[in-house]
């Protein structure tokens, strides 16, 4: 939803204007965006220290404009929303740029992606840190006898704005070095400032929730019809990892209209895709748009390649006393090594942990080598590997134990938040995994262990192709 703004960000990360005379007067109008002071300014003229310039594309699910102020009843209507929404960060993508390079790699975070907490020891949805952030610090200035409302508000998403970056730079090991923030209104000004884009649908889709209801086949779509086309989530295979993709689809083709000729072209046209982006967009303090257009000259559409990262369980269940309340879990080592490999560094990330306890699993699915990958992503933790055996089929799955619950309570996190029951028969010093028919964890497919769930081939401008 709020990819299209992030489009215009990646407009200009893809040197929408290149380094034109044109370029540069339509750049210098953007003096009048909004700024706000979330990374920490570099020293002029430093290189990114790990090799490649990159961007946080944040989209935020907010019933309000960029300066704080609610959305007319109207503007609710026509985005086809209500008037409460959670301060949730719907959509994360980051932009990489390798230093002397051309092509932009940028990778999305699903919103559920289950991580550590900034600053606590807890766990959470990435796209609640933003809302945690806020409210802590608006108690926290109110408990500190601050009674401005507008300046805690202020003082508040900022801080929020931090913990979001904080929480993509710890899963990722990426240091982020420019921030950008679009609404849901922003999405919806930006899709008609470029004349829409064109899509391609496998088959006829309708959802009540997003207001999404489209035909199968291309089509092009703007304004409200673009906000529902990247927020649908119901009556989609996937859920959440095909809104992902409707994402990362709706951006590539952003791109490509863009950076078009029938675009660039028409001066009325790039005036009010620039109003669109001053009256919604909200960027770092210490982002340069001069020095940034001159650094990516020669950047076309079809260099920019869209992906995910890697996905351990894209329905795990986090709290066994809610079995319904799923995330998309995600192991941040495997993530880091993902982004590292777009710019072909390796990956910063710690050591594995010290050998646990061996792990005898028992593949009771019926699917043939799960035992043995699900022991190899077990080994990757630092448990040892014990025996491997088949029983027959069992539908559900668990971890058992006979002497100490600590470790099996680890593992049965690891492979999805499987139930742990203490048992006799277990030898001394080990875990036993029982693998049932029903199991969807870690290993539960050929490339599911370090290389996590990926399915899907990155999207460019130049290829999109039809999707759910």
């Amino acid at each position: 939803m709020h990819k299209l703004g992030k489009v215009l960000v990646a407009a200009l990360a893809v040197a929408v204007f290149s380094g034109t005379a044109y370029g540069y007067s339509t750049v210098s109008s953007l003096d009048g965006i909004t700024r706000e002071d979330v990374i920490e300014s570099p020293d002029p003229g430093e290189r990114p220290a790990d090799g490649s310039l990159d961007i946080l594309l944040v989209g935020r699910d907010s019933r309000t404009d960029d300066n704080g102020n609610p959305l007319s009843p109207e503007m609710l209507r026509e985005l086809r929303v209500g008037a409460n929404g959670d301060d949730l960060t719907d959509t994360l993508i980051v932009l990489r740029i390798p230093n002397g390079q051309k092509a932009v790699k940028a990778f999305s975070i699903p919103r559920d992606s289950w991580v550590a907490e900034p600053g606590t020891k807890d766990k959470t949805k990435i796209n609640g840190i933003f809302g945690h952030a806020k409210f802590a610090s608006a108690s926290a200035q109110r408990e500190a006898g601050k009674t401005d409302k507008a300046e805690i508000d202020k003082v508040a998403i900022t801080a929020a704005r931090k913990a979001t970056l904080k929480a993509v730079e710890d899963l990722t090991g990426v240091k982020i070095d420019h921030f950008a923030e679009v609404n849901l209104q922003s999405f919806y000004d930006i899709s008609k400032a470029v004349g829409g884009v064109e899509v391609c649908l496998n088959r006829a889709t309708k959802d009540r929730k997003s207001g999404a209801d489209f035909p199968a086949g291309k089509q092009t779509i703007q304004g409200a019809d673009a906000l529902a086309f990247v927020r649908q989530r119901e009556d989609l295979p996937r859920s959440d990892l095909d809104r992902v993709r409707r994402q990362q689809v709706f951006l590539a083709g952003l791109a490509k209209q863009v950076l078009s000729a029938g675009t660039l072209a028409n001066p009325a046209r790039v005036s009010e895709l620039i109003d669109a982006v001053k009256r919604s967009v909200v960027l770092d303090g210490s982002w340069d748009l001069f020095d940034f257009v001159r650094q990516m000259q020669g950047v076309s559409g079809g260099g920019i390649a869209f992906d995910t990262i890697p996905v351990v369980n894209p329905d795990y269940r986090y709290n066994p006393k809610q079995p319904t309340a799923t995330a998309v879990q995600v192991d941040p080592a495997q993530v880091r090594a993902f982004a590292a490999s777009l710019i072909g560094a390796q990956p910063t990330t710690p050591q594995a942990p010290p050998a646990g306890p061996k792990v005898d699993v028992v593949n009771a699915s019926g699917k043939d080598g799960l035992a043995a990958r699900v022991s190899d992503v077990l080994a990757e933790k630092g448990f040892g590997k014990g025996e491997m055996t088949a029983e027959a089929g069992r539908r559900t799955s668990v971890v058992r134990f006979s002497d100490a619950s600590g470790p099996a309570t680890e593992i049965a996190k690891l492979l999805g938040g499987l139930e742990t029951q203490k048992a006799d028969s277990v030898a001394a010093g080990h875990v036993q995994v029982v693998l049932g028919q029903v199991y969807k964890g870690p290993g539960v497919s050929a490339g599911g262990g370090a290389a996590g769930v990926r399915t899907d081939q990155p999207i460019t401008s130049d290829d999109t192709g039809c999707i759910n």
